[in-house]
């Protein structure tokens, strides 16, 4: 069976079996602050686990795609290394909330694999839970007993806590697993060998295809475990490995999944991929570099499916958070072709085009998406291959100035954390050199950093504690700033970053809390007897949390929730403004301008979008008229709420790519504006005032990004403005024509530049000629250090003729500008290469003088400090280094 007829049998199957088929939800998750992708066929169904929603059918079933860099099995380094574990993957899952258990789920499971699939019963094996005394969760006989009416009790494996005990987190829903494994290794090996003795050892051909998770407990702050008041199933398959054991391969890779990416990249780079079993060369050497290009190929075709669908979802690569994430999974596809194939030019973008055809039927947004994911992929290719330009550079700086065998791996951390380069490449090089580096060090730094970032990272969290019982929390805020609530449950949360905070639900709140771009409100809880200030607003697994840095005195007591209503108008301003500005950039760039991200919040708007080229002045112009047109027609608002998604869309409304919505939707109209959005708004548009663009830039390749203003913001940056034209005319002498005085000002600089370019030239030709004359030769080196009265650029120029004037010269050469010193040093190239001298390590030793350093090349290096009491010490030293 093809991939797409195997998900598809999946999914007929279990609609068969009662459940709703529901996409996937993307890969990049935005409501849910604990998590930065979603990274299990569970994710998107937290919230009714937690008992905080209602699902649409109590059965449901799914493909969820899913993004892994780190956990069991699957660190980010070790994927391509072996033939089955991935960063990008699909997960089958079939879903009970609190309706069927163990029996159904198990007895299904084993239908679709031996019945459906027809997979062979002998090479499949079962594993259940063997219980944990300590924490007082027994052995799961029911699951055994289960297994026995389809298995022999040598083929059931008893697992423990690691293998066969499902845990959301450190706190909430967990409970026992029953895995199935399938052995797909020879008949002489499985005679050899039992497959039982494999299951969970890690073998290639011993996998993991199908777990089985009954959600029977909640997991409490200290440990401990409670029942849940409805039981749950949660399965997930790894759709990569069931296609492997369906088409009688024994990697993943030599899968259809796969095979049409590395037959792509077989044709761009020249080189074969060869799977395990074919590899047949009794030459170890050439087993090895086979070896080589083949984990190089693995990492390129998994990593860029990772890579464009999160992108494809929203998820631009970035130096921060979730993009940091996806920058580093694309820069190691990248380090590995650069490394192992040869690529020197771009070219993973060139797998785009395969990925989309080949999974676009089913994920249409890889194919809406595809020319934005390759323009993306391409510009952050070209410019990490410049970077890695710049580590070789780098590099043999480094090794220029190493005495002996061995670099610091304190500078090879340093060229890990600083400029993204990879430590293997670093080895690599370094052994072509004749070198290594002290991978102690590097690990001590590597530990370092990364127990900074635990450190900063941090969170306690305790149990709810439970004032109300029951789904009792609304959100009122489209209507009211201000209500009457009740606290129904609250709890601690301690972190590094903010300290101790308290998360607070209300069971009918005004506050809306952070999505969709818009920031959460802020405000207060008012009691007969105190003010508590709400200075945060979230959604968590769909509770609205109000963070606020201390608790009322009295928790059970009546409040009213306010909103802190300035802020929120500015704020309602803005979003509005974001959806007027939308329409314009598409009537006046085009209909490919779709929206890639937003930040609203009272004091600006930014908004991203798909554009390929930057946005003309001109063009800025139009979108601002055509927004202030909008708000001068005075719209009012029109909203939809809770209407189905059909009907919406049917009536033209945007939806974006890369959100999550569901069945029923809330539409924003201002005009011919039309958006699904769960934000705050204006009621008119003559509410937002005015409108004013403020920047316009790029993002990353096919993303622009504008910054605007609304309102009160409009009214000061004109304000601004006037006073600094009013300075200006000030300064000037009140001139009738500003642009003419200002331009007459400009031309007079450019004549006294060019003036004193040709003075200072001069300076230094007389300065040159002077000091030539008090050069001293010592032990055969033309020595000369010396003050001189120059700006920083002109004492190096100075350096650097002074020293190509005499051979075997060493200069240097100190100076002070706005009372900064400087120090110089010019070695005659002959004197680097015969004597060993280097003029970095001058400047760097004699820039301590002046507190201050710098750097260069061997022949020559500058740098500053700020003591300029200094120079005349770093001058009488200078001539240690010669004597």
């Amino acid at each position: 069976m093809k991939s797409q007829d195997i998900r598809k049998a999946y999914l007929n199957f279990f609609e068969s079996k009662g459940h709703l088929i529901v996409p996937s939800a993307p890969i990049v998750l935005k409501d849910d602050p604990t998590l930065m992708f979603n990274n299990s066929g569970m994710a998107q169904f937290k919230e009714y686990f937690l008992g905080n929603g209602t699902p649409k059918s109590p059965r449901i079933a799914d493909t969820q795609k899913c993004l892994r860099v780190s956990g069991k099995h699957n660190d980010l380094e070790d994927v391509g290394f072996d033939t089955y574990h991935h960063t990008m993957f699909e997960m089958l899952g079939n879903w009970s909330f609190g309706d069927y258990f163990k029996k159904e789920a198990l007895a299904w499971a084993w239908e679709f694999l031996t019945e459906v699939l027809k997979l062979d019963k002998d090479r499949l094996y079962v594993s259940v839970f063997e219980g944990n005394p300590a924490e007082n969760v027994p052995f799961d006989q029911e699951a055994f007993d289960i297994w026995k009416q389809y298995v022999s009790e040598d083929r059931i494996i008893l697992g423990n806590k690691k293998d066969n005990f499902w845990e959301m987190g450190d706190q909430g829903p967990c409970g026992p697993c029953s895995e199935i494994h399938i052995d797909l290794r020879t008949e002489a090996e499985r005679n050899a060998v039992s497959g039982r003795d494999l299951v969970n050892a890690d073998h290639p051909q011993v996998v993991e295809i199908w777990n089985n998770v009954f959600m029977e407990f909640n997991r409490k702050a200290d440990g401990s475990l409670e029942k849940l008041p409805a039981q749950h199933v949660d399965t997930g398959m790894g759709f990569e490995r069931l296609c492997m054991a369906m088409q009688n391969v024994t990697s993943n890779y030599d899968t259809d999944v796969f095979t049409p990416l590395i037959a792509k990249v077989e044709e761009i780079t020249g080189l074969k991929y060869t799977s395990n079993d074919a590899m047949t060369s009794r030459d170890l050497s050439i087993q090895e570099e086979q070896n080589k290009t083949n984990i190089a190929i693995r990492v390129i075709v998994d990593h860029v499916r990772a890579v464009a669908f999160a992108i494809a979802d929203g998820q631009l690569p970035s130096n921060t958070g979730a993009g940091y994430v996806i920058r580093r999974i694309l820069r190691r596809a990248i380090r590995y072709g650069f490394t192992f194939l040869g690529t020197k030019e771009p070219f993973i973008n060139k797998l785009v085009e395969v990925l989309a055809n080949q999974m676009g039927e089913f994920f249409p947004e890889i194919k809406s998406q595809q020319q934005l994911v390759t323009n993306v992929i391409r510009e952050e290719e070209a410019s990490f291959l410049r970077t890695l330009e710049q580590g070789l550079q780098l590099l043999d700086k480094v090794v220029a100035e190493t005495s002996g065998k061995e670099v610091s791996g304190e500078k090879v951390f340093e060229l890990y954390d600083t400029f993204g380069f990879p430590k293997d490449l670093t080895a690599l090089i370094l052994k072509e050199k004749g070198y290594s580096f002290n991978e102690t060090e590097f690990e001590t730094e590597l530990q370092k950093q990364k127990a900074r970032s635990r450190a900063a990272s941090e969170v306690t969290t305790d149990d709810w504690k439970v004032l109300i019982d029951g789904n009792v929390e609304t959100f009122v805020g489209y209507d009211q700033t201000e209500n009457n609530v009740k606290i129904t449950r609250i709890r601690k949360v301690d972190s590094k970053k903010d300290g101790v905070l308290y998360q607070i639900v209300l069971n009918a709140t005004p506050f809306y809390p952070e999505g969709g771009g818009q920031v959460g409100d802020k405000g207060t809880l008012v009691s007969a007897n105190e003010t508590i200030e709400i200075i945060d607003t979230k959604k968590e697994n769909n509770l609205i949390l109000h963070f606020a840095k201390q608790l009322p005195e009295n928790i059970e007591a009546g409040f009213v929730a306010k909103v802190n209503t300035d802020l929120r108008t500015s704020t309602s301003k803005n979003h509005s403004a974001t959806h007027l500005m939308h329409l314009a950039l598409r009537n006046i760039l085009g209909t490919h301008v779709e929206q890639k991200g937003s930040l609203v919040n009272p004091n600006y708007l930014r908004f991203d979008f798909s554009h390929f080229s930057k946005v003309s002045n001109e063009e800025l112009r139009q979108v601002e008229a055509s927004v202030n047109q909008q708000i001068e027609a005075q719209l009012q608002l029109v909203e939809h709420r809770n209407i189905p998604i059909k009907e919406a869309l049917d009536k033209g409304a945007m939806a974006l790519f890369g959100e999550k919505y569901g069945d029923n939707v809330r539409m924003i109209e201002f005009g011919e504006s039309k958006e699904l959005c769960g934000g705050i708004h204006v009621k008119n548009t003559a509410d937002i005032w005015h409108f004013k663009i403020v920047s316009e830039g790029a993002v990353a390749a096919g993303i622009r990004r504008v910054e605007a203003i609304t309102g009160d913001a409009v009214k000061d940056f004109y304000t601004s403005q006037e006073n600094t034209l009013a300075e200006i005319k000030e300064v000037l002498k009140n001139p009738q024509d500003v642009l003419k005085s200002v331009a007459s000002l400009q031309d007079d600089n450019a004549k006294l530049k060019k003036q004193l370019e040709q003075l200072v030239k001069e300076k230094i030709e007389g300065l040159k000629n002077t000091l030539v004359t008090d050069f001293q030769e010592i032990n055969g080196i033309q020595f000369l250090a010396k003050q001189v009265d120059l700006s920083m650029s002109s004492t190096k120029d100075l350096a650097q003729a002074i020293g190509t004037s005499k051979p075997n010269a060493f200069v240097f050469l100190a100076s002070v500008e706005d009372n900064v010193p400087n120090i110089h040093c010019y070695i005659s190239k002959g004197l680097v290469a015969e004597k060993g001298l280097n003029a970095g390590n001058v400047i760097r030793e004699l820039g301590k003088l002046i507190d201050g350093n710098g750097g260069g090349q061997p022949f020559f290096a500058s740098g500053k400090g700020k003591n300029m009491n200094g120079i005349a010490a770093a001058l009488e030293k200078a001539v240690e280094f010669i004597k």
